[in-house]
């Protein structure tokens, strides 16, 4: 797996309520075009727990390593970057579009408070893992 930069915060900046991210998922289903929040789309993500450490698996495909950014507070993690769209022609028309592109982001609050100087981040085949250890 590459090896994922991860930049360690304190306090995360623009944390989003809970009532914010309800709104704005509420909005995105009537309409794409919708949005309460500066980001496109949000990559699915796991999180799992073992005695020793906190894993999150983010599935980001179509991206080099160097186009994600990571923060990582003592309960936080916050997954950030930005998505081109797919190779097309200068003639290609859509059909279907459902491969989400531009802006994204997920902040997410950890099940445990985790020690940031044990964080480690690797890309590969479209998946980011990030292990915290506790």
């Amino acid at each position: 797996m590459e090896y994922i930069k991860i930049r360690f915060v304190d306090y995360p900046e623009g944390g989003e309520s809970e009532l914010r991210k309800t709104l704005d998922e509420m909005l995105r289903g009537v309409s794409p075009r919708f949005t309460l929040s500066r980001h496109g789309w949000r990559p699915h993500v796991d999180i799992y727990e073992t005695e020793e450490e906190v894993v999150v698996l983010a599935e980001i495909a179509g991206l080099q390593r160097e186009e994600i950014d990571l923060e990582v507070g003592p309960r936080t993690v916050k997954i950030f970057g930005v998505r081109g769209g797919g190779p097309r022609g200068e003639d290609a028309r859509y059909r279907l579009a459902e491969i989400p592109c531009g802006r994204f982001e997920r902040n997410l609050a950890l099940p445990s408070l985790i020690d940031t100087g044990t964080a480690v981040a690797r890309y590969r085949d479209g998946l980011l893992e990030i292990r915290l250890g506790k």
